[in-house]
């Protein structure tokens, strides 16, 4: 990603914890033991900070991020723009896409409309939620709610990867990867790791290591 940066000539910044430093107080306590809730709602006051301090347009990458082409990778136009997730799961016999929207990649353009509404409603959705929290609430499954509805601009190159299309990947292929690339309207140019299907039991660390040495070795292999 800091290389990717570098030849766009692009500022680069890593954040670590401080990441939540703006959180109200509030949050922090309703999301202890939600820190992907957490994240996906601090990253909206660090990108709206980058646009306060002056940047033309800011954008986030989550750490597990694998720029695979990065040549073909070009940000879009557009005042805001959304990842691309095609999550393919189910059994062989009756697999499914669903085609959604994710934030492990996100774009804003200085006078976008769209930041201040996400963190506006984002906060409202956390703070209205009764019980458990799934830790996509204010991620993808927010963000493809409002889509299904408005038709958010979406940068179809940079897309997220399921346990699935992974193992179908490390081995050469099968019907989860071609129903990925079928639902893909192009071939990615940089993916989601998922890392956190390491932290469930989905994936092992073994074959997301082995995913980024064929991903970086051989990128045609997602299209």
């Amino acid at each position: 990603m800091r290389s990717w940066a570098g030849e766009q000539n692009f500022t680069y910044r890593f954040v670590g914890d401080e990441l939540f430093d703006p959180l109200p107080d509030d949050i922090l306590q309703r999301t202890v033991d939600r820190t992907v809730v957490a994240t996906d709602l601090a990253r909206l006051y660090a990108l709206r900070e980058g646009l306060r301090e002056g940047f033309a347009a800011v954008v986030w990458c989550d750490a597990d991020v694998l720029i695979v082409r990065p040549d073909c990778l070009k940000l879009p136009d557009d005042a805001y723009a959304l990842g691309r997730e095609v999550w393919v799961q189910g059994p062989p016999d009756d697999l499914r896409a669903y085609v959604k929207v994710h934030n492990a990649f996100l774009l804003f353009r200085q006078g976008n409309s769209f930041l201040e509404f996400y963190l506006d409603t984002a906060l409202r959705l956390i703070r209205a939620h009764q019980g458990p929290m799934v830790p996509q609430l204010i991620g993808p499954k927010l963000l493809t709610a409002i889509h299904n509805v408005i038709g958010c601009p979406v940068f179809e190159s940079f897309a997220a990867l399921s346990p699935l299309v992974v193992r179908d990947l490390l081995s050469g292929g099968g019907s989860a990867l071609k129903l990925f690339q079928r639902r893909h309207s192009v071939t990615p140019a940089a993916v989601n790791l998922c890392g956190s299907m390491v932290a469930n039991g989905a994936l092992t660390d073994e074959e997301i290591g082995a995913l980024i040495d064929l991903l970086s070795s051989r990128p045609s292999v997602l299209g």
